[in-house]
Protein backbone atom coordinates (compact mmCIF):
# COMPACT_ATOMS: atom_id res chain seq x y z
CA UNK A 1 0.00 0.00 0.00
CA UNK A 2 0.98 3.62 -0.72
CA UNK A 3 1.67 6.27 2.09
CA UNK A 4 1.91 3.42 4.75
CA UNK A 5 3.64 4.80 8.06
CA UNK A 6 3.93 7.78 9.57
CA UNK A 7 3.76 10.97 7.33
CA UNK A 8 4.79 14.60 9.06
CA UNK A 9 1.76 17.51 8.28
CA UNK A 10 4.75 19.81 8.16
CA UNK A 11 4.42 23.45 9.71
CA UNK A 12 5.21 26.55 7.40
CA UNK A 13 7.50 28.58 9.95
CA UNK A 14 7.93 32.49 9.75
CA UNK A 15 10.10 34.82 10.31
CA UNK A 16 8.56 37.71 12.81
CA UNK A 17 7.35 39.95 10.64
CA UNK A 18 5.57 36.50 9.26
CA UNK A 19 7.71 36.19 5.54
CA UNK A 20 8.14 32.23 5.61
CA UNK A 21 11.75 31.06 7.42
CA UNK A 22 13.33 29.10 4.71
CA UNK A 23 16.13 27.93 6.93
CA UNK A 24 13.80 26.82 9.75
CA UNK A 25 11.60 24.80 6.82
CA UNK A 26 14.85 23.13 6.33
CA UNK A 27 16.09 22.01 10.13
CA UNK A 28 12.55 20.68 10.31
CA UNK A 29 12.70 18.95 7.22
CA UNK A 30 15.64 17.07 8.09
CA UNK A 31 14.61 16.71 11.87
CA UNK A 32 11.72 14.70 10.43
CA UNK A 33 13.90 12.68 8.15
CA UNK A 34 16.27 11.99 10.69
CA UNK A 35 13.72 10.99 13.10
CA UNK A 36 12.44 8.31 10.51
CA UNK A 37 9.52 9.35 9.40
CA UNK A 38 8.03 8.07 6.27
CA UNK A 39 6.86 11.02 3.89
CA UNK A 40 5.99 14.64 4.18
CA UNK A 41 2.96 16.62 3.80
CA UNK A 42 2.86 20.35 2.54
CA UNK A 43 0.69 23.17 2.25
CA UNK A 44 -2.06 21.51 4.58
CA UNK A 45 -3.71 22.64 7.26
CA UNK A 46 -0.52 22.22 9.50
CA UNK A 47 1.32 24.36 7.10
CA UNK A 48 -1.15 27.86 7.12
CA UNK A 49 -1.73 27.12 3.67
CA UNK A 50 -4.82 29.38 3.45
CA UNK A 51 -2.46 31.81 4.32
CA UNK A 52 -0.07 31.41 2.03
CA UNK A 53 -0.34 32.87 -1.68
CA UNK A 54 0.91 31.05 -5.06
CA UNK A 55 4.18 32.14 -5.20
CA UNK A 56 4.59 30.94 -1.36
CA UNK A 57 3.11 27.52 -1.83
CA UNK A 58 5.58 26.78 -4.75
CA UNK A 59 8.90 28.17 -2.72
CA UNK A 60 7.10 26.12 0.07
CA UNK A 61 7.02 22.93 -1.71
CA UNK A 62 9.96 23.39 -3.76
CA UNK A 63 12.69 23.90 -0.26
CA UNK A 64 10.85 20.55 0.93
CA UNK A 65 11.63 18.77 -1.62
CA UNK A 66 15.62 20.01 -1.62
CA UNK A 67 15.54 19.30 1.41
CA UNK A 68 14.24 15.83 1.32
CA UNK A 69 16.82 15.38 -1.48
CA UNK A 70 14.89 11.73 -2.36
CA UNK A 71 15.13 10.03 1.08
CA UNK A 72 11.63 10.22 1.51
CA UNK A 73 8.57 10.57 -0.07
CA UNK A 74 6.46 14.44 -0.28
CA UNK A 75 3.07 14.66 -0.59
CA UNK A 76 1.26 17.96 -1.58
CA UNK A 77 -1.94 19.64 -0.63
CA UNK A 78 -4.39 21.42 -2.95
CA UNK A 79 -7.88 21.52 -2.30
CA UNK A 80 -10.85 23.91 -2.19
CA UNK A 81 -14.61 24.15 -2.62
CA UNK A 82 -14.68 25.58 -6.21
CA UNK A 83 -13.97 22.22 -8.55
CA UNK A 84 -12.77 23.89 -11.04
CA UNK A 85 -10.18 26.18 -9.68
CA UNK A 86 -8.97 22.96 -7.62
CA UNK A 87 -8.46 21.53 -11.38
CA UNK A 88 -7.09 24.14 -12.74
CA UNK A 89 -4.24 24.67 -9.97
CA UNK A 90 -3.61 20.90 -10.76
CA UNK A 91 -2.31 21.73 -13.90
CA UNK A 92 -0.59 24.48 -12.97
CA UNK A 93 1.62 22.85 -10.31
CA UNK A 94 4.67 21.53 -10.78
CA UNK A 95 4.95 17.69 -9.29
CA UNK A 96 8.32 17.00 -9.46
CA UNK A 97 9.55 15.76 -6.95
CA UNK A 98 6.07 14.80 -5.38
CA UNK A 99 4.27 11.42 -4.80
CA UNK A 100 1.50 12.29 -4.05
CA UNK A 101 -1.77 14.54 -3.63
CA UNK A 102 -4.39 15.04 -0.51
CA UNK A 103 -7.15 16.76 -1.19
CA UNK A 104 -10.04 17.83 1.23
CA UNK A 105 -13.65 17.48 1.49
CA UNK A 106 -15.20 20.76 -0.11
CA UNK A 107 -15.78 23.65 2.72
CA UNK A 108 -18.36 25.71 3.73
CA UNK A 109 -20.15 24.62 0.48
CA UNK A 110 -21.80 21.83 2.61
CA UNK A 111 -22.32 19.68 -0.70
CA UNK A 112 -24.09 16.52 -1.18
CA UNK A 113 -22.24 13.20 -1.29
CA UNK A 114 -23.28 12.96 -4.78
CA UNK A 115 -21.46 16.44 -4.84
CA UNK A 116 -18.30 15.46 -3.22
CA UNK A 117 -17.54 12.17 -5.27
CA UNK A 118 -18.49 14.16 -8.50
CA UNK A 119 -15.76 16.71 -7.24
CA UNK A 120 -13.23 14.54 -6.19
CA UNK A 121 -13.65 12.21 -9.64
CA UNK A 122 -12.72 15.27 -11.68
CA UNK A 123 -9.61 16.51 -8.90
CA UNK A 124 -8.53 12.37 -9.26
CA UNK A 125 -8.93 13.22 -13.71
CA UNK A 126 -6.75 15.70 -13.05
CA UNK A 127 -3.89 14.69 -10.93
CA UNK A 128 -0.83 13.05 -12.33
CA UNK A 129 0.07 11.43 -8.84
CA UNK A 130 -1.67 9.38 -7.01
CA UNK A 131 -4.50 11.37 -4.45
CA UNK A 132 -5.35 10.49 -0.56
CA UNK A 133 -8.98 11.86 -0.23
CA UNK A 134 -8.99 14.14 3.57
CA UNK A 135 -11.88 14.20 5.42
CA UNK A 136 -11.89 16.57 8.81
CA UNK A 137 -15.47 17.52 9.19
CA UNK A 138 -14.45 19.23 12.07
CA UNK A 139 -12.87 21.96 10.04
CA UNK A 140 -15.23 22.04 6.49
CA UNK A 141 -18.45 21.41 8.02
CA UNK A 142 -19.59 18.61 6.07
CA UNK A 143 -18.70 14.41 6.79
CA UNK A 144 -17.57 12.40 3.90
CA UNK A 145 -19.50 9.14 4.81
CA UNK A 146 -18.11 5.70 4.21
CA UNK A 147 -19.98 4.81 1.62
CA UNK A 148 -19.05 7.84 -0.23
CA UNK A 149 -15.36 7.12 0.64
CA UNK A 150 -15.66 3.40 -0.52
CA UNK A 151 -17.54 4.74 -4.07
CA UNK A 152 -14.67 6.59 -4.49
CA UNK A 153 -12.14 3.97 -3.85
CA UNK A 154 -13.79 1.82 -5.78
CA UNK A 155 -14.18 3.68 -9.01
CA UNK A 156 -11.43 6.35 -9.45
CA UNK A 157 -7.98 4.32 -9.94
CA UNK A 158 -6.03 6.77 -8.64
CA UNK A 159 -7.40 7.65 -5.42
CA UNK A 160 -5.13 5.24 -3.32
CA UNK A 161 -6.15 6.24 0.33
CA UNK A 162 -8.01 8.60 3.00
CA UNK A 163 -6.50 10.60 6.05
CA UNK A 164 -9.68 10.23 7.78
CA UNK A 165 -9.97 12.65 10.40
CA UNK A 166 -13.96 12.32 11.82
CA UNK A 167 -12.46 10.70 14.35
CA UNK A 168 -15.32 8.12 14.13
CA UNK A 169 -14.44 4.53 14.52
CA UNK A 170 -17.61 3.06 13.39
CA UNK A 171 -17.01 4.90 9.98
CA UNK A 172 -13.42 4.12 9.99
CA UNK A 173 -13.82 0.43 10.25
CA UNK A 174 -16.43 0.44 7.63
CA UNK A 175 -14.26 1.99 5.25
CA UNK A 176 -11.39 -0.54 6.09
CA UNK A 177 -14.01 -3.13 5.89
CA UNK A 178 -14.89 -2.50 2.65
CA UNK A 179 -12.06 -0.88 0.77
CA UNK A 180 -9.67 -2.45 -2.27
CA UNK A 181 -7.19 -4.07 -1.58
CA UNK A 182 -4.26 -1.59 -1.96
CA UNK A 183 -6.50 1.27 -0.27
CA UNK A 184 -4.97 3.07 2.30
CA UNK A 185 -6.49 4.37 5.89
CA UNK A 186 -4.70 6.80 7.47
CA UNK A 187 -5.64 8.82 10.46
CA UNK A 188 -5.46 11.85 10.69
CA UNK A 189 -5.67 12.39 14.41
CA UNK A 190 -2.63 11.79 16.27
CA UNK A 191 -4.70 10.61 19.28
CA UNK A 192 -6.41 7.70 17.73
CA UNK A 193 -3.44 6.55 15.63
CA UNK A 194 -3.10 3.58 17.50
CA UNK A 195 -6.79 2.16 17.62
CA UNK A 196 -7.49 3.08 13.59
CA UNK A 197 -4.13 0.65 12.98
CA UNK A 198 -5.70 -2.18 15.53
CA UNK A 199 -8.71 -1.98 13.29
CA UNK A 200 -5.98 -2.27 10.56
CA UNK A 201 -5.43 1.50 9.16
CA UNK A 202 -2.17 1.85 7.63
CA UNK A 203 -0.35 4.77 9.57
CA UNK A 204 -1.07 8.58 10.37
CA UNK A 205 -0.25 11.77 9.09
CA UNK A 206 0.68 13.68 11.96
CA UNK A 207 1.18 16.98 13.59
CA UNK A 208 3.10 16.05 16.30
CA UNK A 209 5.62 14.11 14.26
CA UNK A 210 6.88 17.80 13.52
CA UNK A 211 8.40 18.08 17.08
CA UNK A 212 8.60 14.40 17.98
CA UNK A 213 9.26 12.37 14.61
CA UNK A 214 11.05 9.61 16.02
CA UNK A 215 8.85 8.83 18.74
CA UNK A 216 5.86 9.03 16.51
CA UNK A 217 7.61 6.92 14.04
CA UNK A 218 8.31 4.30 16.69
CA UNK A 219 4.80 4.49 18.02
CA UNK A 220 3.22 3.98 14.22
CA UNK A 221 6.14 1.14 13.45
CA UNK A 222 5.48 -1.23 16.49
CA UNK A 223 1.77 -0.97 15.81
CA UNK A 224 1.95 -1.71 12.35
CA UNK A 225 4.34 -4.55 13.52
CA UNK A 226 1.68 -6.10 15.91
CA UNK A 227 3.23 -5.24 19.20
CA UNK A 228 0.97 -3.31 20.73
CA UNK A 229 2.17 -3.36 24.05
CA UNK A 230 5.13 -1.25 22.83
CA UNK A 231 3.00 0.68 20.51
CA UNK A 232 1.05 1.27 23.90
CA UNK A 233 3.63 2.64 26.41
CA UNK A 234 4.64 5.02 23.84
CA UNK A 235 0.90 6.22 23.09
CA UNK A 236 0.28 6.68 27.13
CA UNK A 237 3.75 8.69 27.50
CA UNK A 238 2.51 11.15 24.77
CA UNK A 239 -1.43 11.48 25.35
CA UNK A 240 -0.98 14.13 26.96
CA UNK A 241 1.05 16.21 24.55
CA UNK A 242 -1.30 14.74 22.16
CA UNK A 243 -4.08 16.12 23.94
CA UNK A 244 -2.41 19.82 24.50
CA UNK A 245 -0.77 20.72 21.23
CA UNK A 246 -4.59 21.08 20.40
CA UNK A 247 -6.37 22.86 22.78
CA UNK A 248 -6.04 26.68 21.68
CA UNK A 249 -5.95 24.93 17.65
CA UNK A 250 -3.42 23.30 15.39
CA UNK A 251 -0.73 24.55 14.21
CA UNK A 252 -0.85 26.92 17.38
CA UNK A 253 0.28 24.11 19.88
CA UNK A 254 3.20 22.61 17.62
CA UNK A 255 4.44 26.05 16.54
CA UNK A 256 5.03 26.57 20.35
CA UNK A 257 6.49 23.22 20.64
CA UNK A 258 9.03 23.45 18.05
CA UNK A 259 10.04 26.41 19.45
CA UNK A 260 10.31 25.42 22.74
CA UNK A 261 12.96 22.48 20.89
CA UNK A 262 14.75 25.66 19.11
CA UNK A 263 13.33 24.68 15.69
CA UNK A 264 11.72 27.81 14.54
CA UNK A 265 9.79 30.95 15.88
CA UNK A 266 6.28 30.78 17.42
CA UNK A 267 4.95 33.07 14.76
CA UNK A 268 1.51 32.65 12.68
CA UNK A 269 0.03 34.66 10.27
CA UNK A 270 -3.72 36.03 11.29
CA UNK A 271 -6.40 34.94 11.85
CA UNK A 272 -4.07 32.36 14.09
CA UNK A 273 -2.46 33.24 16.88
CA UNK A 274 0.19 31.99 19.41
CA UNK A 275 -1.11 29.43 22.23
CA UNK A 276 -1.37 31.13 25.56
CA UNK A 277 1.71 31.58 28.30
CA UNK A 278 -0.41 28.53 30.23
CA UNK A 279 -0.21 26.69 27.73
CA UNK A 280 3.12 26.84 26.51
CA UNK A 281 4.56 26.39 29.92
CA UNK A 282 2.31 23.01 29.82
CA UNK A 283 3.97 22.27 26.77
CA UNK A 284 7.19 22.96 27.76
CA UNK A 285 6.75 20.72 30.69
CA UNK A 286 5.60 17.68 28.72
CA UNK A 287 8.50 17.95 26.27
CA UNK A 288 11.37 18.27 29.07
CA UNK A 289 9.25 14.86 30.83
CA UNK A 290 9.44 13.26 26.54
Amino acid sequence: MLFTGTGVAIVTPFHHDRTVDFDALRRIVHHCVDGQADYIVALGTTGESATLNAGEKADVVSCIIDAVAGRIQVVVGVGGNNTAKVVDDLKHTNFDGISGLLTVTPYYNKPSQTGMIEHFKAVAAASPVPVILYNVPSRTGVNMTAETTLTLAHEAGNIVAIKEASGVLTQISQIIRGRPENFSVISGDDAISLPLIALGGQGVISVAANAFPRQTSNLIREALAGNYPAAQAIQCAMIDLFETLFVEGSPSGIKAALNILGLSQNVLRLPLAPVSQKTYQILDSLIKEI
